[in-house]
């Protein structure tokens, strides 16, 4: 039986604070250091923070591009999956989700929380800009990953054991 791999998402903006990419590269270098695979829009400012710290937990980082071109991808990324689906891409970002943990964000980020919200996918916020009652509010990196671990859906969670 081939072992399930956990897969977390972490979404924000490309255009982040400098407090922001450090919590980006601290939750990817834990997501990575517990074993799961770190899923993020491939891009830049968060979600390149996010892989850097992955990499350098040598983790597995995947990236759903939004153009056509693989080369598009931040260097972090080990999985470029370029798409050609410009925003439509953030939907596959969160399907390709266990959980996902969102850091500051604008616009790309509220329709990633939004379709994880409407699919069923537990969402972490640390420093977000938006809220949502069923989302859980955490205050450092390393609450965020805990958080997302403990969110893991059940089904997952057996098939790890």
């Amino acid at each position: 039986m081939r072992k399930r791999l956990v897969k977390i998402g972490v979404i924000g903006s490309q255009e982040a604070s400098e407090e922001g990419l450090g919590l980006a590269e601290a939750v990817g270098r834990l997501v990575a250091g517990r074993g799961a695979v770190l899923i993020c829009g491939g891009l830049g400012g968060i979600m390149e923070a996010a892989a850097r710290g992955a990499k350098a937990a040598a983790g597995l980082t995947v990236g759903i591009l939004p153009g056509f071109a693989d080369a598009e991808a931040n260097p972090y990324i080990d999985l470029p999956l370029a798409t050609g689906l410009s925003l439509a891409r953030n939907a596959l970002v969160v399907r390709a989700s266990h959980t996902i943990i969102a850091i500051e964000g604008e616009y790309g980020t509220l329709s990633e929380i939004a379709f994880a919200l409407q699919l069923g996918v537990p969402v972490v916020g640390l420093r977000t800009t938006f809220r949502d009652p069923k989302m859980i509010l955490a205050k450092t990196p390393e609450e965020a990953v805990e958080q997302a671990f403990n969110l893991l859906p059940a089904w997952l969670d057996r098939a790890r054991r």
